[in-house]
Parts: C-alpha cells; structure tokens; sequence
C-alpha cells in the first residue's frame, strides 16, 4: 500500500474541537465486514452489537498534562515545551519537543509558571526538534512532579486549533485511565462512560484492560510513499498475566474480542503468539499495522474517525478491508460524522 492511497477530502469544519455532552451519545457507524452493510446509530448502543461472555479490551493509560508554555531568559521570548517521557527521575531529567526549536541553545534556561516558579535547563539537543531539559528542583520527587504538572496543560492535538480548557482534563481522559505515561489519549476508550460500563456488567459481557503509552509518534507525518519504509516511535507497554488467561479463556470459547482503540490493537498484535493466543508482555512496540495485514486474535475493533495519511485510519483499513473502509469514510463525510479524537467512533465487526 502507498500513502497516496490514504488521502480523502475532510472539510475542516468535520474535525471535533470538543468533545459532545455526554461520552457515549457520539454518533456510531456500525461496518460489517462479511455483508458490506453499514448501520448509523449512537454509541450508547454499541452492546446490542455483542452478547455475553464476548471480550472488550481496554487500554488504561493516562494521560498527563504535558504541554508547557514558558520563557526564555534575558528574551523573555515564549517557548512551547512538550513533555515526552521522564528519563531520569532523581536529577528531574525529562526528553522534551521544544517550539520554536531554533531559540533554543545547550545551556539556555526556560521559566514556567505565572510565577516562574519552576525553571528548567537545556543540557542536550537530541534531534531537529527535540532537547533534554533538566528541572531546576531541590524538593521531594512527588513534590516535583505536582509542580510540573499544576504549570501543564492536557496535551490535545494541535489540529484541534485551540489551547486546552478546563474541561479537557476530564473529557481527555478515559473515564478508567489508571496507569499514567500517555501524550495521547486513546481516543476510543473516550466513548465509554461508567453508565456504559455499568450496562456491560448487567449483560454479562466482560473487559479487561492492558497498558499501552500512547506517544506523539502515532501523529508524526509520514514522508515516504512506500509504508513498509515508514518507522513509528516505540511505546512502552503492558500485557497483565491476569488479562491472558481470561481473553483466552473467552477467545478458545468462540466468544467475541473486541480491539477498543489502536492502540490496542498494536498491543495485542504485538503479544499474540504463534498458537493465537495473547501471551503476558512487558517492554516496548513499535507495531505498525497497514493493509494487507493477517490478524490473529480480534474479531471486533473500535476506533475512532480519523484524518487523511494517518497510521490510524490505515490501521482501521488493515482490518476492516481498504476499499470497505474508504468507501465508509465517504460516507462519513457526506453524513457529517466528526472526526478526531473528540469525534464519532466506528465499529467494525463480521
């Protein structure tokens, strides 16, 4: 597959800034594989989709506050500073995406805060864009990091075309984000609400949940036509033993396993053994699922609507058939679905 192929018209105004009222009354398209049928419904009726015993796989990670706005000393000139990953805890070390990156020099110090109270130091450049920053801070770590993280914002993604608000804090977040690592929420598990979840309990359809830190690397452009030379960010991840044994169990019992997000999927992808069965995994993935792509283990996926040439969008045509997806995209645009991570969602299914 070329990435020429992934282009489609998305008028702008399609792209969600926020988020609807309520997570589960999003819009949902229902794309069955085996009958090319497409339903139009609304998330709070996903479950009718599914019986008891069938499997929801959940990503839990959280996301944490990590854009930054500072200044520059002496300038005073206002830099962007984006949080990547904590690379060393004890000396407040922390691998950042700075903007503009040409202001900025090995040595230069940045001021965070209406008070300036925290400030950081450039000690190394590691790409065209990237810096480490060290933390200028004496303290408790845990005292450090809540500094940090009262002088953040929630990360949304820039085609959003806005800064985040306050409402962002909850409504970027899933509502059973436990484990914190993530830049990006996974933006298909934003659609279930405890009300939801609840519901899934009283039918009888079970969830687990495995950890997967999405990074910024999901939303980095592709430059190459030919996708098997285009390389995504490795994220760190976790597949629970606890979480095996029961998909497994319902998986060898015939019963359905539903992907929700991409994340998950690269996950799952990633942990499945050779027998078809999802094995305990700890370390990190760089899984790049596009079409044509053999899948071992779910047999449902949930994803979100996503914009054109992203490895989202090819991940959802890698499952449910290029033509069958596109084809579906098309007739989101013309129904006006939303698009995004605050958009309307999608579920692919036999």
């Amino acid at each position: 597959m070329k990435l020429s192929q992934f282009k489609f018209n998305l008028p702008e105004e399609l792209i969600a800034k926020y988020p609807v009222a309520h997570r589960d009354e999003s819009r949902l398209m229902v794309v069955h594989r085996k009958s090319d049928e497409i339903e139009h419904t609304t998330f709070k009726n996903i479950l009718d989709y599914f019986g008891e015993k069938d499997f929801f796989i959940f990503n839990d990670t959280k996301v944490f506050p990590a854009r930054l706005f500072g200044n520059k000393e002496k300038t005073g000139a206002q830099i962007e500073v984006f949080l990547l990953r904590e690379l060393n805890p004890e000396q407040h070390l922390w691998d950042v995406l700075v903007n503009p990156a040409r202001k900025i020099r090995i040595g230069n110090k940045l001021y965070f805060g209406e008070n300036e109270e925290l400030v950081a130091e450039v000690i190394d450049n590691t790409t065209s864009r990237g810096r480490t920053l060290r933390f200028l801070y004496d303290g408790p770590h845990d005292e450090f990091k809540k500094l940090l993280y009262s002088v953040g914002e929630m990360p949304i993604p820039e085609y959003m075309g806005r800064r985040a608000e306050p409402e962002d804090e909850e409504r970027f977040q899933t509502v059973f984000a436990e484990k914190e690592g993530a830049v990006v929420a996974p933006a298909a598990g934003l659609h279930f609400s405890r009300e939801l979840l609840k519901r899934m309990e009283i039918k009888g359809i079970d969830y687990g949940f495995l950890t997967l830190h999405c990074g910024l690397g999901i939303y980095r452009d592709i430059e190459v036509e030919d996708l098997t030379k285009h390389k995504i960010d490795s994220e760190f991840m976790i597949i629970p033993e606890e979480l095996c044994e029961r998909v497994n169990e319902a998986y060898d019992e015939g019963h359905r396993i539903c992907a929700v997000g991409t994340s998950v999927m690269r996950a799952i992808e990633t942990g499945v053994s050779t027998d078809g069965h999802l094995k305990p995994r700890e370390g990190w993935t760089n899984k790049f699922i596009f079409p044509p792509y053999e899948f071992t283990f779910p047999s449902a996926f949930i994803t979100n609507f996503h914009l054109p040439y992203s490895t989202l969008l090819m991940t959802a045509c890698a499952f449910g058939g290029y033509e069958k997806v596109m084809d579906a995209y098309d007739v989101a645009v013309k129904e006006k679905y939303r698009f995004g991570a605050y958009g309307d969602a999608m579920l692919i299914i036999d």
